[in-house]
């Protein structure tokens, strides 16, 4: 059986490189924070070409950092878009303010940026925008409907490593950038980690406070705090992986696009992806009448799909208090009944890539 994603691949394939780092971390006990962690901090920085990198232990907790260095409150609204992982919602709701879904466009599948400004309230104060898939959002309308109205914009780049928009890599465009290092991801921890990108100090400063037990002395907390740290092991793996990135981010979009280009079968729907973004091909979503019946298809083949996201986050229970209805955001809902996961991780070799075209092409429905 072919896998959607094979992490053992990677992990045989630089098995040295990883031990190596590891066993320095044990060696000098640097477990909880410490120099490894404070190394890739300065690492990806760099990679992402912002001044400010600070690791978390998810990505979930990064985005609730974002939020928290922003002063979003209990009373503030933030608006995010019906379709994505539930935990970019989640970091709104733990400061105690309300998520405000807005639909999906109907060709990139990203935040609708027409769909925003009709959400706009005297209590939003920021903008969540989803690099979903690995494919960045449309960030200048969604800035500049920002700027119009006084609001920050927040990148959600957990599915985004190494994508650009115009140029610019995710997680250097907005006012801060949230990555998931979860395993899977482009860039994955061996377990759980997460990082926060800036520009400016100050919000830099707080996050380190805020993930380390609301403390810049040990013993004297000047806030509440919470245990928000990058173990050192991950942040040595992460800076093992760092350096691959690039390769693997090459041989994602060169599958990515070879899918794009020789999957012709008309009953599916692809991704669009405008001029002026490099998307890294995070996930290789694809719509189809019945996805039920497609992976069924595909699992016959010997072929590992996936469904991700069938519910939007406008329709969770969780948020039912919320009064949200189907027909609320029709193409996050449409997506999410209709969409499938092919398999695409840097490992795969041409013959398998292959045989997914051809199992796609010759699906009937």
């Amino acid at each position: 059986m072919l896998k959607r994603i094979d992490l053992t691949r990677d992990y045989r394939r630089y098995r040295e490189e990883y031990q190596q780092a590891i066993e320095l971390v044990c060696k000098e006990s640097a477990f909880s924070g410490g120099k490894y962690a404070d190394q890739f901090d300065r690492e990806f920085a760099a990679f992402c070409g912002v001044p400010y990198a600070t690791g978390v232990n998810n990505g979930t907790t990064a985005l609730h950092c974002a939020m928290m260095a922003l002063g979003i409150k209990a009373g503030d609204e933030v608006i995010v878009p019906a379709n994505t992982y539930i935990a970019t919602a989640w970091a709104v709701t733990y400061t105690g303010a309300v998520p405000v879904f807005v639909d999906c466009t109907a060709d990139t599948w990203e935040i609708d940026p027409e769909r925003i400004e009709e959400k706009i309230t005297s209590r939003t104060k920021a903008i969540i925008g989803v690099h979903l898939y690995g494919q960045p959002f449309a960030f200048g309308q969604v800035e500049k409907i920002a700027k119009e109205h006084g609001l920050y914009v927040v990148e959600d780049c957990a599915q985004a490593h190494g994508a650009k928009y115009e140029g610019r890599m995710a997680g250097s465009l907005g006012e801060l950038g949230c990555f998931s290092f979860y395993p899977g991801k482009n860039l994955y921890a061996f377990g759980e980690g997460g990082s926060v990108t800036c520009y400016k100090k100050e919000y830099y400063d707080a996050i380190n406070v805020i993930k380390n037990q609301g403390c810049r002395v040990q013993y004297q907390h000047e806030r509440i705090g919470y245990n928000y740290r990058l173990e050192g092991l991950q942040g040595a793996v992460l800076s093992v992986g760092l350096r691959h990135l690039p390769e693997w981010t090459k041989r994602r979009i060169e599958i990515g696009e070879t899918y794009l280009r020789e999957i012709r079968n008309p009953r599916f729907t692809m991704q669009a992806h405008p001029e002026n973004t490099e998307p890294v091909y995070h996930l290789f979503e694809v719509m189809v009448e019945d996805p039920a019946a497609f992976l069924q298809y595909m699992a016959r083949q010997g072929i590992e799909c996936h469904r991700h996201y069938p519910v939007p986050c406008h329709l969770q229970k969780a948020y039912a208090s919320l009064g949200y209805r189907e027909g609320d955001c029709p193409n996050a809902e449409f997506l999410a009944k209709h969409c499938a996961t092919l398999p695409l991780f840097p490992e795969m070799t041409q013959e398998e890539v292959g045989r997914v075209i051809e199992a796609c092409n010759r699906y009937q429905g």
